[in-house]
C-alpha cells in the first residue's frame, strides 16, 4: 500500500493534466496505521537498502509533490494516518474520526517530522500529550491544532473535499506550486525523525518476545517495562 501510494503520488507529480491530489479511505476509517505482525517481523529502515523501503518512498513523495494534495478523513487515523496529514496541503475530517499517534505505547517514537510540526502547531504541553501520552485528537480539537481545516458530518466529508481539490482546475498551476513551495518543510528535522524512528523500531523489534512493547501490542496484554530502561 505504501508503494502504490508513492507511485499515484509520483505519477500525479509527472502528469501535467492533475492539478491536486485527494487522499481518503473507506467510510469510517482514513487508515488503522501499520500491520503490527508486518511490522514486527519486517521493520522498515532495516537491512542496506532501508532508503528504498516503501513507507520512505511514501513520505518522499508525498513531502516532494509540488502539487496540492487534499486529504479527507472519515474515520480514525492512527500513527501514519495521522502524521502524514502534516504534510496534506488541505485536511478535512468527519465527525466520526479520531486522529492519534500511539508511537510511544508502541516502544517506538514518533515519525515523518511530526516531533517537530506537532509542538509547533500545538505548543510543548499540549504535544506531550499527543505525542508522549498518545491521547486521541477530536475532531475540533485537530481543526483547533490546525491539523484541519474543518469538521463535516460523515456522509459530507469526502464531497466536500473533492469540491475543494477541484478548485484548483480553475487556478493558474504555476502560482500554486509557487505559493506552496514558499513555506517548506524543515528538511534536516525530518530526516532526523526518520532516522531515529528506523533506529528505535530496530530495537523494539529485536526485543524478547514476551516483553516488548510491540510483541506485547501483538498478543493483546498489557506490556512488561520493568527490565527495559
Amino acid at each position: 500500500m505504501y508503494q502504490a501510494m508513492a507511485d499515484a503520488l509520483n505519477a500525479a507529480q509527472a502528469d501535467p493534466a492533475v492539478r491536486a491530489v485527494l487522499i481518503t479511505g473507506q467510510p469510517g476509517i482514513f487508515t488503522s496505521g501499520n500491520d503490527i505482525e508486518d511490522f514486527m517481523s519486517r521493520p522498515p529502515g532495516s537491512g542496506s537498502n532501508s532508503e528504498t523501503a516503501p513507507v520512505f518512498q511514501f513520505m518522499k513523495a508525498l513531502v516532494g509533490i509540488d502539487k496540492p494534495v487534499v486529504a479527507a478523513v472519515t474515520g480514525a487515523a492512527i500513527g501514519i494516518g495521522t502524521t502524514m496529514l502534516l504534510h496534506c496541503d488541505l485536511v478535512y475530517v468527519s465527525d466520526e474520526a479520531r486522529l492519534a499517534m500511539p508511537f510511544v505505547s508502541l516502544g517506538t517514537v514518533p515519525e515523518f517530522a511530526s516531533s517537530l510540526v506537532v509542538p509547533r502547531l500545538l505548543g510543548h504541553v499540549k504535544a506531550a500529550e499527543k505525542l508522549m501520552l498518545g491521547d486521541p485528537f477530536t475532531p475540533e480539537e485537530a481543526v483547533e491544532a490546525r491539523i484541519a481545516n474543518a469538521v463535516l458530518p460523515a456522509g459530507e466529508v469526502i464531497k466536500h473535499a473533492r469540491r475543494m481539490a477541484e478548485r484548483f482546475n480553475a487556478l493558474p498551476p504555476g502560482a500554486v506550486r509557487e505559493t506552496k513551495a514558499a513555506a517548506p518543510l524543515d528538511h534536516g528535522r525530518r530526516a532526523e525523525d526518520d532516522r531515529r524512528r528506523r533506529r528505535t523500531v530496530r530495537r523494539a523489534a529485536a526485543q524478547p518476545r514476551g516483553d516488548g512493547s510491540l510483541q506485547a501490542f501483538f498478543q493483546k496484554r498489557q506490556p512488561d517495562f520493568s527490565k527495559f530502561s
